[in-house]
């Protein structure tokens, strides 16, 4: 790929607060669910006429959204998808991912002018899928998780290139091929395939030797046991250059249960670095410390870069625990400002009057402050805000706007 093709940044929305984030913190494309037929069904997801107010909201941004319908179908699903297809018909996304093949069918029958993407959990590994898939109708495939930069590259070199590649590049992977997995159903009969994971893969694990019944041992890695099943969190953020060679042409982002904060982190640093390494390759490569910083001031579970440079090896398992790291607390969204001056936000997370916390803005700034002032709605003062989500304004002694977000540094 030549430095006049930049790639899609692909942004997850759990919701339409966290969409209008993504579209304000650099997404070229978002990526949400509906509240049937969607793998993360545990999400806030969109109403109809929610969908419709977050495809508005973006294309008047000049960013695309794309929905997810990637279930494994079952026969009860089938009219069920043909009606929902039928609404997405009237919504008009850009696209509609899909995973299962008979969905991918009714979407071309009902909604033939909206485009259709083939989910990751395809199995997508080789390049005789995608030409099925682009012989099928399919204008982008998502790449497994499973492959090397190496592998994406000879899938490139051997696809139509009117035949897009999107590529998971950031966030949570799955101990399962592709995502397919059968343990939570398992487990509590909750089936990931069809959206409910309950994420067993993140619990704790013990032995039992047959002959005796009762005798829990632990697997240990360590004095706190381990956690066997666990994947690192994926992180390209300092390999931008060699995604680029690969011919990728859509850098997706994990997260649709994730934080307003997660994603403007995300998307921002992502967005900053992309640009800069099509300004000059060499401010891109200077200023990787920094992209490194940012990424991490949201919660993660420590970075690998997974399949892309060979197969996994144990370095890219968490076996210690299964613990996030976190270095920054989301405070809120700046939403309004009251005749008083003070701004207004739906408090996330406790702070203080007098508290030092740090404003993110989607230009790439940061500024530290110190919260001069807490009010509730009516004006009264507050030292903190004792109701979780409750309305509050505040005064920072700077002017803030719309889509400013409060954040606070975790003691380490």
């Amino acid at each position: 790929m030549s430095l006049r093709e930049k790639p899609e940044l692909l942004i997850p929305a759990g919701s339409l607060e966290v969409l209008k984030v993504a579209v304000q913190y650099g997404a070229d494309a978002v990526y949400i669910g509906g509240e049937i037929f969607s793998l993360r069904a545990n999400a806030k997801n969109f109403t109809k006429d929610k969908m419709m107010e977050g495809i508005k909201y973006a294309h008047e941004h000049g960013v695309k959204v794309y929905v997810t319908a990637n279930i494994t179908a079952h026969n009860s699903d089938l009219a069920a998808a043909r009606e929902y297809f039928a609404e997405l018909k009237e919504v008009k996304p850009d696209a509609i991912i899909v995973s299962d093949p008979g969905m991918f069918e009714i979407a071309k029958e009902v909604c033939p002018e909206i485009e259709r993407h083939i989910s990751t959990q395809a199995n997508n590994v080789n390049y005789a899928d995608f030409n099925f898939w682009k012989n099928q109708g399919a204008s982008r495939v998502v790449s497994a998780r499973e492959l090397s930069i190496e592998e994406i590259k000879e899938i490139r070199a051997n696809i139509p290139d009117d035949l897009e590649i999107e590529t998971f590049v950031h966030g949570a992977m799955c101990m399962s091929y592709s995502g397919r997995c059968l343990l939570s159903n398992y487990m509590t009969g909750r089936d990931a395939n069809m959206g409910a994971c309950t994420h067993p893969c993140r619990w704790k694990y013990h032995i039992v030797e047959e002959t005796r019944p009762g005798e829990y041992m632990p697997v240990y890695e360590n004095e706190r046991g381990t956690y066997i099943f666990n994947s690192k969190d994926l992180c390209m953020i300092d390999h931008i250059p060699d995604i680029m060679d690969a011919g990728i042409d859509s850098l997706k982002i994990e997260g649709r249960m994730k934080t307003a904060l997660y994603v403007a982190v995300v998307a921002r640093t992502y967005r900053e670095a992309i640009d800069d390494y099509y300004k000059d390759p060499a401010l891109y490569q200077s200023k990787i410390p920094h992209y490194q910083e940012e990424i991490a001031k949201c919660t993660y579970r420590q970075f690998t870069t997974g399949f892309f440079y060979g197969k996994t090896t144990s370095e890219s398992q968490v076996y210690e625990n299964n613990t996030y790291t976190k270095g920054y607390t989301y405070l809120g969204l700046i939403e309004d400002k009251n005749e008083e001056g003070l701004y207004g936000l739906e408090q996330k997370n406790k702070f203080c009057a007098g508290d030092t916390i740090e404003i993110m803005k989607p230009d790439f700034e940061n500024i530290e402050v110190t919260v001069k002032r807490i009010t509730d709605e009516e004006g009264n003062e507050m030292e903190s805000c004792p109701h979780p989500r409750q309305k509050i304004y505040v005064d920072l002694g700077v002017e803030l706007n719309a889509f400013d977000i409060l954040r606070k540094k975790e003691e380490q």
